[in-house]
């Protein structure tokens, strides 16, 4: 059997997401999160905005669900494609058929007197 190698990707849109809801402060996220019952700081959303998580709570994805009225697939885009192979150099020659052949020709000198 035979494993291929994968490369997995995703892309975090809450920032996008927030502004196409005319949302562009990372601090008008804080109430409707607390309405939710989602208690993050101030310091805590800014890096839940304006990066990309690790990790996260199902609660908190599910509470930005609902205050934007989107789904998971929206806010967490994924992508996955095959891993290419990495090349060596002497993948590109064929091996010689002799050992022989890899050492180098025995020089001769000679007195052109």
């Amino acid at each position: 059997m035979t494993v291929k190698k994968r490369s997995v990707s995703y892309s975090w849109r809450l920032r996008e997401i927030m502004a196409e809801h005319g949302m562009y402060q990372t601090t008008e996220l804080v109430e409707p999160l607390h309405e939710r019952g989602i208690y993050l700081s101030v310091s805590q959303v800014h890096r839940l905005v304006t990066g990309t998580p690790e990790r996260l709570s199902l609660q908190v994805l599910a509470a930005l669900c609902d205050i934007f009225a989107t789904t998971p697939s929206e806010l967490i885009v994924t992508g996955a494609e095959n891993a290419g192979i990495r090349k060596t150099g002497t993948t590109d020659h064929p091996a010689p058929a002799d050992v022989a052949e890899l050492r180098p020709r025995r020089a001769r000198i000679t007195s052109t007197e």
